[in-house]
């Protein structure tokens, strides 16, 4: 199964030379298919992959024993401009380098957890103009080569005298660097005059469409459809989680309404917060219906959402726990189909694909969304976030036969007073 003749490919958006001079060859990692193997990655890519042990390391090589290797999630509905300011005293704080440090900082967290790219919310207008999205913007310029980190630009109202200027400011933020038009027409006065207006900025401009709405007013949200039918690159919605709440055979007809028009869902299934009921959309039933269904967490440790963890797996998990998907399905939703409604290449570990992989302790992928602590993360062929998380258990009858790993070598040292006594070591 080696491609090793596979020529490998210039890495995507200008990856940093690192990447490029960089060979890495993970070792010993298991897929979801139950196969061990070796993946070596050049440029950026995935070079080859064969049998565990058929493959030499050309430089660094990574040990993925006892680690399941997937391609890495992605986080399509993210608030870099809030993020992590849920325990700011008094009012959050706009000025450009607290939203630069909050949306880096939120970033490197995401990361962290397996996201390699991200797209981000920002709210742009009122008295803060287009400050936090320069400041995001800043932020992406120091993160480049670790994540990659999309702008949504959200302006509040774009209908009458009151959105004269909301319109003229989503225009320049385009200009600025924003990579999507966005924002919430249930807000405005005129919904359906809001998304006109943001249709029309996307055409102008030949960007993509991300519009945050409840999704609990059928007739709108068909109309939205009608409205988007068509629309290259493409219309997200999110996060619906009020089609959940009507009746089966009208989310069913709305599902038929979004899917015939090419629009996707963004479910959070941690909540939307906020003033919002908590809740998800119903993603077996956009699914069943044929729309593009992606995952991602929303709100972090903000006033929506003070214990948002900004976690795919997180995600995933409530998929198949709470939502019914299989496993892997509900990886799929926070990986392939939200690199996909992110307009990002497709991952697969296989040879001539981006070398953004994430490798999680466990065996199986029901496991690794039950407990994913340690966690590897490469990005464009380089590792670049990496946690490892050790349990231990002191001495005791009662312990089992538990899997265990010790402790690198070094100098014994005596106790220290009071400390329970050493036992079994189970890394996760």
């Amino acid at each position: 199964m080696s491609a090793d003749s596979k020529q490998p490919q210039p890495p995507e958006d200008g990856a940093a030379t690192t990447a490029d001079s960089t060979s890495l060859l993970l070792s010993h990692a298991r897929l979801t298919d139950g196969r061990t193997v070796d993946v070596r990655l050049v440029g950026g890519r995935i070079e080859a992959v064969g049998t565990a042990g058929s493959l030499t390391a050309v430089g660094a090589r990574v040990d993925l024993a006892g680690y399941l290797l997937l391609p890495a999630a992605a986080e399509p509905h993210a608030h870099s401009d809030t993020a992590l300011s849920a325990d700011s005293p008094g009012p959050v704080s706009y000025a450009p380098e607290e939203v630069q440090r909050r949306a880096t900082e939120a970033a490197l967290l995401q990361l962290g957890h397996g996201a390699t790219a991200l797209r981000a919310h920002v709210r742009i207008g009122d008295v803060h103009g287009l400050g936090p999205l320069e400041a995001v913007l800043q932020a992406r310029r120091s993160l480049r080569g670790l994540v990659d980190l999309t702008t949504v630009a959200v302006p509040r109202l774009l209908t009458g005298v009151a959105g004269a200027d909301g319109l003229a400011m989503l225009r320049d933020a385009v200009k600025m660097g924003a990579g999507v038009v966005g924002g919430c027409p249930d807000v405005d006065p005129d919904p359906a005059g809001y998304v006109e207006a943001v249709l029309e900025v996307a055409a102008e401009h030949g960007v993509p469409v991300d519009l945050h709405t409840h999704g609990d007013d059928p007739a709108r949200l068909a109309r939205l459809a009608a409205m988007a039918g068509g629309l290259r690159p493409g219309v997200t919605v999110g996060p619906c989680a009020g089609l959940a709440r009507l009746p089966r055979d009208i989310a069913s007809r709305t599902a038929d309404h979004l899917a015939a028009a090419g629009v996707t869902v963004v479910s959070l299934p941690q909540g939307a917060g906020g003033t919002e009921p908590r809740g998800a959309a119903p993603v077996r039933l956009l699914r069943a219906a044929g729309v593009r269904v992606a995952a991602g967490s929303g709100a972090m440790r903000d006033v929506a959402n003070p214990v948002g963890r900004g976690d795919p797996l997180e995600a995933a998990y409530l998929l198949a726990s709470l939502g019914g998907l299989p496993a892997e399905e509900a990886y799929a939703v926070v990986s392939a189909e939200a690199r996909a409604v992110m307009g990002l290449p497709e991952v697969r570990v296989e040879a001539g694909f981006p070398a953004d992989l994430l490798a999680v302790r466990g065996e199986r992928l029901s496991g690794v969304l039950s407990l994913a602590y340690s966690r590897i993360v490469v990005h464009r062929g380089r590792v670049v976030a990496r946690t490892s998380a050790v349990r231990e258990y002191c001495d005791s009858a009662a312990a089992l036969d538990l899997p265990r790993q010790a402790r690198p070598e070094r100098p014994e040292r005596p106790p220290e007073p009071g400390s329970p006594p050493a036992g079994p070591v189970v890394r996760s």
